[in-house]
């Protein structure tokens, strides 16, 4: 079974610009506002990168 990107909502401070949205080579992660990210499931290539990435431990693989 394939992993799939998760965002663990408590983890996430949504006070400031995700800098994971950045580092997806794909652009499967997307903010409104302040809010947590959005994940595009069907363009995710669960590279890990954000998950490595975010400081907070909110994405997971």
């Amino acid at each position: 079974m394939e992993k799939k990107l998760k965002i663990i909502i408590d983890n996430c401070p949504q006070n400031h610009k995700c800098p994971a949205v950045n580092v997806c080579p794909v652009g499967a992660l997307s903010q409104k506002e302040f809010e947590a990210p959005q994940i595009d499931h069907d363009k995710c290539i669960r590279c890990g990168k954000c998950s490595n990435f975010c400081p907070k431990k909110a994405l997971v693989l």
